[in-house]
């Protein structure tokens, strides 16, 4: 969903090596379908948004500070991208205090797609549209939106697109 909204010209999405380093490691507890499945996922990525990925001096990451060490490569890539926004579920690592420091905010996906809902409702419903077509075709499942999108963690999202 996240990246159907980025295709239409909603945002400009961001991320680093390291983080699609951690996507591919994720993928390997899905077996070797899952690492394929993620391996072409990040070839497309490249292909469609070439000038996403971002790097950034070490002196960065050195001076900032969050809850979890771990997370500051993801505080580092939107700094280094001139992003407003991280979208993250992991609100506890994230606290918007530390990130507004660096004029950064958060938000979750659910969240900021129901902006994007309540703001542009077509386009969200095209992308809806596309995600379910697609989810469809890949499983082989007689997906329906609410269920796909609840799975997918975005119950607001679901429940708008259902109504």
């Amino acid at each position: 969903m996240l990246l159907g909204v980025a295709a239409q010209g909603v945002f400009t999405p961001l991320w680093s090596a390291r983080i699609v380093g951690e996507w591919m490691r994720a993928a390997r507890k899905l077996g070797e379908a899952g690492v394929a499945q993620a391996e072409a996922e990040a070839a497309l990525l490249k292909r469609d948004w070439p000038g996403a990925e971002v790097d950034w001096p070490p002196s960065l990451e050195a001076r900032l500070w969050l809850p979890d060490a771990a997370d500051l490569h993801v505080l580092a890539a939107a700094i280094a991208g001139s992003a407003d926004l991280i979208l993250t579920l992991n609100a506890r690592d994230f606290p918007r205090n530390l990130l507004a420091e660096e004029g950064v905010a958060r938000a979750d996906p659910d969240s900021f797609l129901m902006g994007v809902f309540e703001a542009q409702p077509e386009l969200m419903h095209a992308v809806a549209n596309d995600v379910l077509a697609e989810a469809r075709r890949l499983s082989a499942e007689d997906w329906q939106m609410r269920p796909l999108l609840k799975k997918a963690r975005l119950p607001r999202l679901a429940k708008a697109l259902s109504a």
